[in-house]
């Protein structure tokens, strides 16, 4: 069986690795070109291995209907859905400049494609991986379109059923096996009981070929660990800067300082998890001699004597005989004399 392994960028991810943090900034640049730059560095400040935007083209994905309807509110950046859209979007000078300030900050720039437009043009832009929302997980051509551009691709599955993951894993891998599967509610924000944690470890068991991880609108940092516990190796978080500026996503975005301490908890988690076999640590071995125990003589005890239980005493520090080995010792001659409290050891006995 194939290992467990997506490749983006320079990151290597799999089940021995750190988790790969994406920092989604989605909108939450507000349309301006240098909050979006001030966003890409605050991500890899704060450690993310990519900072994402969201790449529509909004002519062709929405109906005219939706396009032309009213969009008022305090989230709103225009009076119709169309127009409000339209002040959100980025194109090619916009990607291009994020683009080149991502490489000097040393992180992955990627984007969602929303459309097949998106896709051909985040293909052009050479991004490291694609991103695919949670809506278009039942898009199986979209899916198949993107797959085809042989980048690696990480899809979320918010408001899914299992049969709707598997056809859309099933349309991808046997074009790209890069792939990465995100267990996600469509909630925002979302609770813990909304979370539904459990589902990575059945879709580790799943795709046993394919990365596993977590897309998560929960509000704090905590429930990632346990996603990463549970075998999630890319986890996405929306980002912003201000959780208090209007808009839809900010109020469940990470700000900076939590970013931070996202990513440096998923890799203590790491730490912790440490190896699956149970055996003695080198660092244990003071705590173990001090509150340890080792078998002693019980009292004097002459030479020739046959050992009973009432012999042997069991008593700290650990640096002797472990007590499992009574047994091995009720029976035996002692061929010296033993002061009270000295070690039993199998050489002082016959």
């Amino acid at each position: 069986m194939a290992a467990r392994k997506l490749t983006i960028g320079d990151h290597i991810v799999s089940d021995d690795t750190d988790a790969y943090v994406i920092a989604e900034i989605g909108h939450n640049h507000e349309g301006d070109l240098d909050k979006a730059k001030e966003l890409v560095v605050r991500a890899a400040e704060a450690g993310a291995s990519a900072a994402k935007l969201q790449k529509r083209d909004n002519r062709s994905l929405f109906t005219a209907s939706m396009y032309d309807e009213p969009y008022t509110g305090r989230n709103s950046y225009g009076p119709t859905y169309g127009a409000h859209r339209e002040a959100l979007e980025f194109g090619l000078h916009e990607y291009t400049e994020l683009a080149k300030v991502a490489k000097d900050a040393g992180i992955d720039f990627i984007s969602t494609a929303f459309d097949f437009a998106s896709v051909d043009f985040l293909a052009d832009l050479d991004v490291p991986a694609i991103k695919m929302a949670s809506a278009d997980l039942t898009n199986t051509p979209l899916l198949a379109y993107a797959a085809k551009t042989g980048k690696p691709l990480v899809i979320s599955t918010g408001g899914a059923n299992m049969e709707d993951v598997r056809r859309a894993v099933e349309t991808i891998l046997p074009i790209n096996p890069e792939l990465a599967v995100l267990q996600c509610t469509a909630v925002y924000p979302a609770g813990a009981a909304d979370l539904h944690l459990s589902v990575i470890e059945t879709f580790r068991r799943e795709f046993p070929e394919v990365v596993v991880g977590f897309s998560g609108h929960d509000l704090g940092t905590e429930l990632s660990m346990v996603a990463y516990t549970l075998g999630a190796r890319v986890v996405e978080k929306h980002f912003t800067l201000d959780r208090t500026r209007p808009g839809s996503d900010h109020h469940f975005s990470l700000e900076p300082a939590q970013l931070a301490r996202l990513v440096a908890g998923l890799r203590e988690a790491r730490r912790a998890l440490g190896r699956p076999e149970k055996r003695q640590m080198p660092s244990e071995a003071s705590a173990l001699r001090k509150m340890g125990k080792k078998l002693v003589a019980a009292r004097d005890l002459p030479a020739g004597q046959v050992l009973s239980e009432r012999d042997i005493a069991i008593k700290s520090p650990g640096d002797g005989l472990r007590p499992y080995l009574i047994g091995e010792l009720v029976g035996r001659t002692l061929a010296e004399p033993l002061a009270a409290d000295a070690d039993l050891t199998f050489e002082v006995v016959a």
